[in-house]
């Protein structure tokens, strides 16, 4: 028998879409994994990407026969939003570990399913929140923990994109309820996701508002929300996805020892600072899934696997990000009505 840190997984990945190939290049890049099969409704495209990459793949049409093949132990999920819980669901439910493309669900209920059939699989799990594997979220990280900020008070986390119509691939779906989601769920869910990394405690309250006002989706694409913690801090998280909006991912923290504002921070830790310090690193400056580092994000979840610990960004930490969002869509759709959180 191979020793744990010699054995090989075989991965699955369902959708061959815009983000696909990045998931696909970082399993690669495991030396613990190999792609095994690939599908696609368009069966010739999962097998020229099998030709196209150098695999040894099988090629599927039915994400059901992928999930159900014995040679795969991990199953990636990268098919529009609105699939992403049946289909990881289905792997869960075969024994696969998953890992699932953001957002894991669009309602609430295909939520609580998705975690019950993860928990009772026994499964590992990631969700694709990379960006918590970028060198601007480590230096955020390195400099709360080292107490630069001390205590943080406030944050603003802001996921501006628009035109999207104009460069984006998936836009027939995006931009439709049924199969997009909302504007937190589609995009903004990364701003989401950072206030719950970088602020002090838990959410508790939320109150949010929203408003659709180029008409150029099916739902709000414009939401702002206020949140408090059980720490007393508060932030404002957003996401407005339309208009004629450059790319831009906001991240301001303040504490009572220090700022951040993106790559740049004042802190007490340096009594002759007279100005603001910057740090160069690679920023989330653009949607372009290529700039974004999944290899940290599939190492993660393959030693998850390996060591028997829970991968950094699992289902259960998820499902806290997705809540906060269901949240603030609820008081957005009652007219900015506080919501306590956790949802019941």
């Amino acid at each position: 028998m191979k020793h744990m840190s010699e054995r090989r997984f075989g991965v699955g990945i369902i959708g061959l879409g815009w983000v696909a190939e990045q998931h696909l290049q970082a399993w690669k890049g495991n030396p613990h994994c190999a792609v095994v099969a690939l599908c696609s409704r368009d069966r010739a495209k999962a097998e020229s990407w099998g030709t196209r990459f150098g695999l040894q793949s099988k090629a599927y049409t039915d994400p059901e026969d992928l999930v159900r093949d014995p040679a795969v132990d991990i199953v990636s999920i990268c098919t529009i939003n609105s699939q992403h819980a049946s289909q990881a669901i289905a792997a869960a439910q075969a024994g696969k570990h998953v890992l699932i493309e953001k957002p894991i669900a669009l309602t609430l209920d295909e939520m609580r399913r998705l975690e019950s059939a993860i928990t009772a699989a026994g499964v590992k799990s990631q969700v694709s929140f990379e960006l918590h594997w970028s060198p601007f979220f480590q230096n955020v990280r390195a400099l709360l923990e080292m107490g630069a900020l001390g205590r943080v008070y406030y944050g603003e986390f802001d996921y501006f994109s628009g035109n999207q119509h104009k460069w984006y691939v998936g836009w027939d779906w995006v931009h439709t309820r049924s199969q997009g989601g909302s504007a937190f769920l589609a995009a903004g869910c990364h701003a989401v996701d950072a206030l719950r990394q970088f602020m002090p405690g838990e959410p508790k309250v939320v109150t949010a508002f929203a408003g659709n006002f180029t008409k150029t989706f099916e739902y709000e694409p414009t939401i702002s929300a206020l949140v408090q913690f059980s720490s007393g801090a508060i932030a404002k998280v957003a996401s407005v996805i339309e208009g004629n909006i450059p790319y831009t991912f906001n991240v301001r923290l303040h504490g009572v020892k220090g700022t951040i504002v993106q790559n740049r921070f004042v802190s007490e830790l340096l009594p002759g600072q007279t100005g603001w310090a910057e740090i160069p690193t690679i920023m989330p400056d653009t949607p372009q899934v290529a700039h974004h580092p999944f290899q940290g994000e599939m190492n993660d979840l393959v030693d998850a696997i390996l060591s028997g610990r829970p991968a950094l960004v699992d289902i259960h930490d998820a499902v806290k990000t997705h809540e906060l969002i269901f949240a603030a869509e609820q008081s957005a759709r009652e007219g900015g009505k506080p919501i306590t959180l956790p949802l019941p």
